[in-house]
């Protein structure tokens, strides 16, 4: 029974996403559905960064664009970071207002999921999300990439391939998302909350490809979400990850995903940090990364 009622739940907040999924609304934040809590003996996140080849993995993403952060979250946190993901999923956590299918340029090929789920500011909805340790652990890691204490924390999504949805995102440049700012410092986490694997969505970037200009894109299908770019020529290279491992990426680094055609669930959890002014100008610009509401959002 209580199965059958949290797929009833699940597939009505997907439909409703699908059917708001062109709409702004006029909701500022949503206030807390839960709260979240974390064991107080956790690992001080300035030890944690101190364990980390800082040297090594700064000049890597300096060279490459992007670079692989393993053990990011534990075994214990990854539970809890995966409960509370499985209840956005459900429909428990009602997101709908953010929820919509970034692949919606592929035929749907499920009847009761996106081909490629995002909910834009899961924190917005968990109480003490954005100060746990996931958030604290990424926002220390950003500022040693990008080289500046004025790091700030920009948005967060979620971002989900189901099993056989078979939906690839193409290749494209965060970049083009965003409004033009003087300072293009910018990165993005890509958190595996599942084993990533090239055959159900994990990562894939051109390295090098964050030191040339931003490429033209255009929608991967006219009217609806995903760009993707123009011209590229490059091949890139994949990088699966284990549950709990990530990766950085630049805002100029093109990068894609392949559709998920395995039986198990690919599960994401990306965060943004950029220079805290480029917030400010952005939010004085009116641009809040959908904070609003879903409206034509497409971003991984």
């Amino acid at each position: 029974m209580l199965r059958k009622q949290s797929r009833k739940l699940a597939q009505a907040s997907w439909q409703l996403a699908r059917n708001n999924s062109h709409v702004k609304t006029n909701i500022a934040i949503i206030d807390y559905q839960t709260t979240i809590s974390f064991p107080n003996d956790l690992e001080p996140k300035e030890e944690w960064l101190k364990r980390q080849p800082l040297n090594e993995l700064r000049s890597h993403f300096q060279s490459h664009g992007y670079v692989q952060v393993d053990q990011l979250l534990d075994a214990s946190l990854l539970t809890t970071y995966q409960d509370l993901y499985s209840r956005f999923l459900s429909g428990e956590i009602d997101s709908s207002r953010h929820r919509h299918d970034l692949g919606s340029h592929n035929e749907a090929q499920q009847s009761d999921c996106e081909n490629v789920l995002q909910v834009m500011w899961p924190s917005d909805y968990v109480q003490h999300l954005a100060e746990g340790p996931l958030h604290e652990r990424v926002a220390m890691m950003a500022a040693w990439l990008l080289e500046g204490d004025e790091i700030g924390f920009d948005f967060d999504m979620l971002i989900a391939k189901a099993p056989h949805t078979n939906t690839a995102i193409p290749y494209h440049q965060d970049e083009a998302y965003w409004l033009d700012l003087p300072d293009k410092r910018a990165v993005s986490c890509w958190v595996a909350l599942d084993h990533a694997t090239k055959d159900n969505g994990c990562m894939w970037f051109v390295p090098g490809s964050h030191l040339n200009e931003l490429l033209p894109h255009e929608k991967a299908k006219a009217g609806e979400h995903a760009l993707q770019c123009i011209g590229n020529k490059e091949e890139g290279i994949c990088v699966p990850l284990p549950p709990g491992s990530c990766t950085f990426h630049a805002g100029r680094t093109l990068h894609q995903t392949l559709g998920n055609t395995t039986d198990s669930h690919r599960r994401a959890y990306i965060l943004n940090y950029r220079p805290q002014s480029m917030i400010d100008m952005s939010r004085e610009q009116g641009f809040d990364h959908g904070r609003q509401g879903v409206h034509e959002l497409a971003e991984e």
